[in-house]
């Protein structure tokens, strides 16, 4: 039941369900591993099915066309398909729908790796989406008391953008190519995103004019726990503090307990007091669920 994405309550003992298309919007890889395909008819023979079974009330439209969507046309697109099968249900069926969702993909402020600019200078407004979207669904063959409600799943535009991570230099020390390098308590196991983005890393106090270019390392025993390849900053210090930006879709969720604890969350308040809103782990945190096989209490070397 994948392909049908709602299935919310009973109404006049029929379901009510909506159903996932999925589509070429000039975007590759396609996201159609999930939904109904547009393009080759799928989507309109669910339909069909639906808007005949004495079961079933159709509601609503959904996509999601991907990921860090750096184009408004994308969009456009979308938005023209779902309006055609829109109107295709009401030239059909005379029936109208109570929503359709575009789905997420809207950016953050992150810069992905590859990217020669900032993502600030370089990405659409969310004025410039909301034109794209809404100039076509005013097409829609409705009466304008009638339109249906739009969704749209903008988390990591919303969330990215709203978190940051505190970090403390560790050590710092020269690397083989000369290159200082300094060494932090916050790495990939805190900041998995580091894979695909180039975040924002800045001092969190005073430095003085010179500046040098800088390795960053996480604490983690691997090699692949680097933070900044390449960044420039003044000289800095054991103990220092370091702000890495935008770092709140997706990293909290996939923390990892390697080597460290995950540390405290706070919120910063209107009033710019602080709540802690998520206390930072401890062993026996990570070990209250552990069992110890009977067989093995006893055991002896």
């Amino acid at each position: 039941m994948y392909d049908i994405i709602e299935i919310a309550a009973e109404l006049d003992k029929k379901a009510i369900v909506a159903i996932r298309v999925n589509m070429d919007t000039g975007i590759y890889p396609k996201w159609d591993r999930f939904g109904f395909n547009y393009e080759n008819g799928e989507a309109k023979q669910a339909l069909r099915r639906i808007m005949t079974s004495p079961g079933l009330k159709l509601t609503g439209l959904h996509t999601h066309i991907g990921t860090y969507m750096m184009s408004v046309d994308a969009y456009k697109i979308a938005a023209d398909k779902m309006v055609e099968l829109a109107g295709w249900l009401k030239k059909e069926y005379d029936h109208i729908l109570d929503y359709i969702d575009l789905g997420g993909g809207f950016p953050s402020n992150n810069t992905l790796n590859g990217q020669y600019l900032p993502a600030e200078q370089i990405l659409p407004t969310l004025e410039q989406f909301a034109d794209a979207i809404t100039t076509s669904l005013l097409e829609l063959p409705y009466p304008k008391d009638e339109l249906p409600v739009l969704f749209l799943e903008t988390g990591r535009a919303l969330i990215d953008d709203a978190a940051n991570l505190i970090s403390t230099v560790l050590a710092m020390k020269r690397l083989s190519d000369g290159r200082r390098a300094m060494i932090i308590d916050a790495g990939v196991n805190l900041l998995f995103t580091k894979f695909w983005y180039k975040h924002q890393i800045t001092p969190a106090q005073d430095g003085g004019m010179m500046t040098e270019e800088t390795a960053i390392y996480g604490p983690l025993c691997m090699n692949i726990d680097v933070m900044a390849e390449s960044i420039t900053l003044p000289v800095m210090k054991k103990g220092d503090k370091v702000v890495i930006d935008y770092v709140g879709a997706y990293d909290m969720t996939q923390w990892m307990q390697f080597i460290q604890m995950r540390p405290n969350v706070v919120m910063i308040m209107e009033d710019k007091s602080i709540e802690l809103i998520r206390e930072a782990e401890s062993l026996e945190y990570l070990a209250q669920n552990e069992k110890l096989p009977e067989k093995l209490k006893t055991f002896k070397i």
